[in-house]
């Protein structure tokens, strides 16, 4: 069990600085599961399956890496694959704030997961999902932040949200 980590997010959508993180996981311990969160209260740009799918095509190849999914608490996920180690990525205090706040609702809950933060590279550091969904909403190229697939099923998604918008 100490060799096998998760690493949960909405991947809303997969950005080159999650595979890093990723990637960088892969070289620490043995098993990786990436858990797509359904996460609903998100508003999500990319159903949770599209979601998946991309996280599946972005890991191919990376043999220790798996993909899952999950609703609700991440504690309740991680006990249902019988999992306490959890792979955060962070990139600024904000990240910082925020993951610690967690960490301590996590323990509180009565869990007995362990928290491992990775930063990712320093290229990926100012990426986020949110900053790139902006830049493709707006017409711009996010063909540096995400894989060229995502990038592509990123302008289809935004040219189709901006046709809503004007409705």
């Amino acid at each position: 069990m100490k060799n096998k980590v998760v690493y949960p997010g909405t991947f809303d959508p997969i950005t080159n600085g999650h595979i890093d993180i990723i990637k960088r996981a892969g070289e620490m311990f043995e098993d990786v599961t990436v858990a797509v969160s359904e996460g609903a209260h998100k508003n999500p740009l990319f159903s949770w399956n599209e979601r998946i799918n991309m996280v599946k095509r972005a890991v191919k190849g990376m043999d220790n890496v798996k993909v899952g999914c999950y609703r609700g608490m991440l504690v309740n996920y991680m006990k249902s694959i019988k999992k306490r180690i959890v792979i955060r990525g962070l990139r600024a205090i904000a990240d910082f704030e925020y993951e610690f706040q967690l960490c301590l609702l996590n323990k509180k809950m009565g869990s007995n997961i362990e928290m491992v933060y990775l930063m990712p590279g320093e290229q990926y550091l100012y990426i986020s999902s949110s900053a790139v969904k902006e830049i493709a909403y707006y017409g711009g190229n996010a063909e540096k932040f995400v894989p060229g697939f995502v990038n592509k099923l990123l302008k289809q998604k935004a040219k189709s949200s901006v046709k809503k918008a004007k409705k």
